[in-house]
């Protein structure tokens, strides 16, 4: 077994951190792109992905969103360059022969399947990838600020008003500040949260 390069593991995941200050830089299109790019590679069950990706840039998008944000989201959110909206696509499953074409019948067992397990593997598979997002989106050199903290049956209606798409978390991206980072707060060891059986 060989392992990526402990620079790779220090952006990723050891010296990265979640940013809720932002740098007025800009975050290109062709980044957004490359990001989607890498996120779509991930697995998800059966290969659904069903994760939707709404990246608000401009001033009119972030004052659609700026009414469904929790009071203490509002400022990092409107700071940031980009504030992606993570949603999944309800009717993931009518594009899953495309996805999946070594299944033939794979688009009858989605139909047949129970609507409540199939939107639950909607939503695991979408927050699969949403980790993937994280961890891309760190790979290529941004700064992340995940937040649970908005009203997502008024975001939905503002953004889905069909009700295909249904969000799940956002997630601020650009160069944070790192004048602004609180100390890293304690993780839990291996003991106490892992078993080897």
């Amino acid at each position: 077994m060989e392992s990526i390069a402990q620079e790779c593991w220090n952006r990723i995941l050891v010296e990265a951190r979640t940013h809720r200050a932002w740098r007025p830089e800009p975050v290109p299109e062709e980044l957004l792109r490359r990001l989607y790019e890498l996120v779509r590679l991930g697995p998800t069950a059966m290969n659904c992905q069903p994760i939707r990706l709404v990246f608000v840039r401009s001033p009119e998008a972030k004052d659609r969103l700026r009414p469904v944000l929790d009071p203490g989201n509002v400022d990092k959110a409107m700071a940031a360059p980009v504030t992606v909206i993570v949603a999944y696509d309800v009717t993931f499953h009518t594009r899953i022969e495309s996805l999946n074409p070594s299944m033939p019948r794979v688009r009858r067992v989605m139909e047949e399947m129970d609507p409540d397990a199939r939107d639950r593997m909607g939503r695991f598979s979408a927050t699969l990838q949403a980790g993937y997002l994280l961890l891309a989106a760190r790979g290529l050199g941004l700064d992340c600020g995940p937040m649970g903290g908005f009203d997502a049956e008024a975001l939905d209606a503002a953004f889905f008003p069909d009700g295909r798409w249904r969000s799940l978390l956002l997630v601020n991206l650009g160069v944070g500040e790192p004048s602004r980072l609180h100390p890293r707060a304690p993780r839990l060891e291996f003991d106490e949260a892992c078993a080897i059986l």
